[in-house]
């Protein structure tokens, strides 16, 4: 629990909670995401990015761009390597999505806060995954409303 009028920074107190539930964790074990605590704790972003910060200056995590934060420095990094950049997985579940008729054409895609929620991933990693969809022709971005569903004819496997 938080303490708001107490005489210690919120981002300390963020950090303590995380450092203490990582404690146990193994080596290359992910970390919540900067929108995860930020969700979690009810805190601004700056407040969960300082969070961050304060247990990568201390050695407890690392982050991988694009991947995620993780316990343990850089040289633990005991994990698999990612096969699939992040932001390509995304646009392929999309893509899934948008030939099983989830996703309809002329129709709205998740915007990119709601990817970054549902993928734990930085805003420029979902920001990539809706432009890579764009470039490729299976959306399409109205300027003040989103990025829709182009129709059939316009997908990729279409033309």
């Amino acid at each position: 629990m938080l303490d708001y009028d107490g005489d210690q920074h919120l981002y300390l107190q963020v950090a303590e909670i995380i450092r203490n539930r990582i404690a146990d964790l193994a080596p290359g074990s992910r970390v919540p995401s900067e929108s995860e605590i930020q969700h979690e704790f009810g805190v601004a972003r700056t407040t969960a990015r300082r969070a961050i910060h304060v247990l990568r200056e201390e050695g407890h995590i690392y982050t991988v761009q694009g991947e995620g934060t993780f316990v343990g420095t850089a040289t633990d990094a005991p994990r698999a390597p990612r096969q699939t950049p992040m932001f390509q997985q995304i646009a392929d579940d999309i893509v899934q999505k948008i030939r099983s008729g989830e996703f309809p054409p002329k129709r709205r895609i998740p915007t990119e806060s709601a990817l970054v929620s549902r993928y734990g991933v930085a805003r420029e990693t979902a920001r990539r995954g809706i432009a890579l969809l764009r470039e490729q022709g299976w959306i399409y971005t109205v300027p003040q409303r989103g990025s829709f569903v182009a129709p059939p004819e316009s997908w990729p496997e279409n033309r």
